[in-house]
């Protein structure tokens, strides 16, 4: 269920912005997004975790607070995020 480091440093270089970059609003909405799925398909099977379901709402709002971020700053990164994501469809 949690994300290994190995797939975590996977998703930094795929969405880091520079060289140096770990903690930009992409970076971090794709290892949301990626914790999110997880956490998805762990629900699909115990259906009656709630304390796994209240974390899981707790990192969508994270998520969505990141990307309204984004948006407000920057719409192309937003829109190419949204993309490369699959999310909104």
């Amino acid at each position: 269920m949690a994300l290994t480091q190995e797939r975590k440093k996977e998703l930094v270089e795929e969405f880091k912005t520079h060289d140096k970059d770990t903690g930009s609003p992409e970076v971090q909405v794709a290892i949301l997004t990626e914790q999110i799925n997880s956490l998805n398909e762990h629900l699909r099977d115990h259906k009656k975790d709630h304390h796994s379901r209240r974390g899981l709402l707790k990192m969508v709002g994270k998520r969505r607070n990141l990307l309204t971020f984004l948006r407000n700053k920057d719409v192309t990164r937003y829109r190419n995020l949204i993309k490369k994501l699959g999310l909104r469809r």
